[in-house]
């Protein structure tokens, strides 16, 4: 029954059928709010101010109307910008040779690198994480620094990163068959290494696996491409594929392609829905070659969305940025159109944050607290991770000496 949901080419009819720590700041749409609220008690003048500021791209959400905005799922991306200089900082000091640290006067200019606002001192994000960075001295030059604990969690990400190998290398894979090409270029995948769990060094280990990848050069502009070594047809499988053989209501209530019709068609909601139903199934497989697609059909636009869909599937947290997404944009055959498709499917996807900077969320991946349903153990980490970050040395030490009577 799957296979008659999922076709290559042509459209058949179809009869009818524990959390990481929340970030102490509020949500930036409920800070729009409640700057907002303030506009009759302003004057003209800081009115006119907080008003271009409230229809900024930079401020103004994605999702213009409130009562269809996911407070929960909000929330995640405000924890990620709590936590931004936290994975930032120890990613780029664990790329540095030991003693993995830095001049203080040279790191406060990376703040891009770094992740801490522009303008603002470094050291002021390194003491709010006392137990994971530390200002030493060196030659009376002071220094940002990783502490010996935080090493030794490092030490415990590359282990987990050792274990979690293959199961990457799979991922890795299906991503390359879903590109037009079946190769991808090597730095848009470094770009994107957090959002797949893949480690700091994946293209020194993509060596490693020659019966799977292959690394050309591109001869027009000298860029490294990881190529495709061989198609395997049992990866060519979608997620949606596997859910709807597992529930096939989910899948057919998840997603719809309505095509539109005047008021004079006389249709009641029953035969609304089998329109649609009708309209919408067999989806198309995001493993075929879109490229045979005709654009601005239904079809090509099936295929689009089940690529997005498949793409999100193989991330960590089963969300990415738009950039992360717009990375992908020549290899996935994406078009300028693709928010619209996306903002139709509110079923699946939910779209958070700010006009310029969106998140792209598969809402059955979260449950209604916005937790992950299914957590990887690179996510638990992280939120081991958060949670450190949340410590004072007085809170360490107090869990150290609970842990040691536990241990007695």
């Amino acid at each position: 029954m799957a296979r008659r949901l999922f076709c290559a080419t042509r459209t058949l009819l179809l009869p009818a059928p524990a959390p990481a720590p929340a970030p102490t700041s509020a949500s930036s749409a409920a800070a729009a709010e409640a700057s907002a609220s303030l506009l009759p008690l302003l004057p003209c003048k800081r009115r006119k101010k907080l008003l271009r500021k409230l229809n900024s791209p930079r401020v103004a959400p994605i999702e213009p109307e409130a009562a269809r905005r996911v407070p929960a799922l909000d929330a995640v991306l405000d924890r990620d910008t709590a936590f931004r200089f936290l994975h930032r900082a120890r990613s780029f000091l664990a790329s540095l040779p030991p003693p993995h640290r830095i001049p203080l006067a040279e790191a406060g200019k990376l703040y891009r690198e770094l992740g801490f606002p522009r303008g603002r001192k470094v050291s002021r994000s390194a003491t709010r994480h006392p137990l994971l960075f530390h200002l030493p001295v060196v030659d009376s030059v002071p220094h940002l620094a990783l502490t010996p604990f935080m090493c030794s969690l490092l030490e415990e990400e590359r282990r987990i990163h050792d274990d979690l190998l293959p199961s990457r290398v799979r991922a890795v894979r299906k991503l390359l068959m879903l590109t037009a090409h079946r190769r991808v270029p090597l730095a848009k995948l470094h770009h994107c290494r957090a959002v797949l769990g893949l480690p700091d060094d994946f293209r020194d280990r993509v060596q490693d696996f020659p019966d799977d990848f292959r690394v050309v050069v591109d001869p027009r502009d000298g860029r490294h491409f990881l190529e495709l070594a061989r198609w395997d047809p049992a990866l060519a499988v979608s997620a949606l594929e596997r859910d709807f053989v597992v529930d096939e209501r989910r899948v057919r209530r998840t997603f719809r392609f309505a095509v539109p019709h005047r008021r004079l068609m006389p249709l009641d909601a029953e035969d609304a829905d089998r329109l649609d139903m009708a309209t919408t199934f067999p989806l198309v497989s995001p493993y075929t070659n879109g490229a045979l697609l005709k654009p601005w059909t239904p079809e090509a636009e099936k295929y689009r969305v089940g690529v997005v869909h498949e793409f999100l599937n193989l991330t960590l947290e089963k969300r990415a940025m738009i950039h992360h997404i717009v990375e992908f944009k020549e290899e996935f055959g994406l078009t300028r159109h693709m928010y619209e498709s996306l903002q139709k499917q509110n079923r699946a996807f939910y779209l958070a944050g700010t006009e310029m900077n969106w998140a792209l969320f598969l809402r059955d991946a979260y449950d209604e607290n916005g937790v992950l349903k299914e957590k990887d153990p690179l996510v638990l980490f992280n939120e081991k991770l958060q949670h450190y970050a949340c410590m004072s040395k007085i809170d360490s030490r107090e869990t150290m000496i609970d842990t040691a009577g536990l241990t007695e």
